[in-house]
């Protein structure tokens, strides 16, 4: 199945925490602390595996978290830093953040791109000795990864976009060009998905041609299946307007011409002012006052006209040698810089907090508060000054003295309850 937008989650992983630990050995007195640090997490990195053509694998799949750190051990080991989580997409990816619609990363190229970062290492208690503070029973947790929710959407890498009704022989086309083998019959809609062929010309040079299915009118918003695939046509440096000249579906070939087009407009107005030739197929078909006819319009509008059959391969070689010539006058295929910011955090927003009193009870809502108290002894004196640092530089006491909080009341924070001193 051909998918082509999926929306996921990724999170780096977390830096593992510090440890807490004394150096201990047989004949060595008061060995001081030797606590290591904790590992750096996972980072989510993208590539391109060129390989893939769909977006399917994420159809199910919809979480990608990468590896934590490891917490650090004793004699100054630090933890073994996550895995970082590799997440392969087809080449000509576009990833957004889902929230504002910002481009992230275009992945066209062939080089990896980290898109959410793993969280720094804790530091462990060897760090925190000081002359005056020899024995610290306490050590800093590791820092969260970058999380973000994702909006995936694939842009085809081609040079060359084949646009026009279902049934004029784009398939056909693409077929006798290049090794793509579409599906070709005479009813609509035998193509339900984008195909991509490699076309050769000259001495070894190549470009590549894509046959763009399912337009039709109203296409722009929503009709048939051209509202999801004329996203395909956006990187394409060139358009060739295939038309059925003979009018073997008892269209107007000149009506078409303009319907195409004007989807093309109403879709995105630089996308309708692409270079354009124009391919008069199924001229085995028509009568020559029918080719002539569309012959006048096309040159009327500027447009070059090559008359075609795809089906004996009459004119395609002069067709394909036009398009080539075009192409090494346009620049290369339209890669989108990335816009998104990192937002910064509001003032506080990183230490935020929300203190409620019931039944004479002050509870502290703070969930960053969590991974510090895991690393907390509260039978150590220095270890709980330490704590109550971070309180203090947080604000948190002094929203509790805002309160009117009494010494002897009781504050808890995320079940650790404790006498409240001055």
């Amino acid at each position: 199945m051909f998918i082509d937008r999926a929306k996921i989650l990724i999170k780096a992983g977390d830096g593992g925490n510090g440890a807490v630990s004394f150096h201990r050995e047989k004949y060595v007195a008061a060995g001081g602390p030797d606590g290591g640090d904790g590992g750096r997490g996972g980072d989510v990195v993208f590539v391109v595996d060129k390989h893939l053509n769909t977006l399917e694998p994420f159809r199910y799949k919809k979480k990608f978290l990468a590896e934590n750190g490891k917490p650090g051990s004793s004699r100054r080991c630090s933890g073994r830093s996550g895995e970082d989580l590799i997440v392969r997409v087809p080449q000509g990816t576009l990833v957004r953040e889902a929230q504002s619609g910002q481009i992230m990363a275009d992945l066209s190229g062939d080089e990896p791109i980290i898109l959410a970062k793993g969280g720094k290492g804790g530091a462990g208690n060897q760090h925190f000795a000081t002359a005056s503070r020899q024995i610290p029973r306490f050590a800093k947790p590791g820092t969260p990864g970058e999380s973000y929710e994702l909006q995936l959407e694939l842009k085809l890498l081609a040079d060359v976009g084949l646009v026009g009704f279902p049934n004029v022989g784009k398939s056909t086309l693409i077929s006798v060009v290049s090794a793509a083998r579409p599906k070709v019959a005479n009813y609509h809609f035998t193509t339900l998905a984008p195909v991509l062929g490699v076309v050769s010309f000259g001495d070894g040079e190549t470009f590549v041609m894509a046959d763009i299915p399912g337009l039709v009118e109203g296409a722009s918003e929503g009709v048939g299946l051209g509202h999801d695939f004329l996203r395909h046509v956006d990187r394409c440096r060139l358009i060739v307007h295939v038309v059925d000249v003979s009018a073997s579906e008892g269209r107007d070939p000149i009506e078409d011409f303009e319907k195409i087009n004007h989807e093309l407009e109403n879709f995105d107005a630089e996308l309708a002012a692409r270079p354009q030739i124009v391919a008069a197929n199924k001229c085995d078909m028509a009568a020559p006052e029918q080719i002539a006819a569309f012959r006048a319009y096309a040159k009327g509008k500027g447009y070059p006209v090559f008359e075609i059959s795809a089906a004996t391969t009459a004119g395609v070689k002069g067709l394909i040698a036009e398009v080539a010539a075009k192409l090494h006058e346009l620049p290369p295929v339209r890669v989108y810089e990335p816009e998104f910011v990192k937002p910064e955090p509001l003032p506080g927003a990183a230490r935020a907090f929300h203190i409620t009193l019931e039944d004479g009870i002050y509870y502290v809502e703070a969930p960053w508060l969590d991974p510090i108290m895991a690393t907390i002894n509260p039978d150590d004196y220095e270890s709980l000054q330490y704590f109550q640092r971070v309180l203090r530089e947080s604000g948190i006491i002094d929203k509790l003295d805002e309160m009117a909080v009494k010494e002897g009341d009781t504050v808890d924070i995320s079940g650790f309850q404790f006498e409240y001193i001055h």
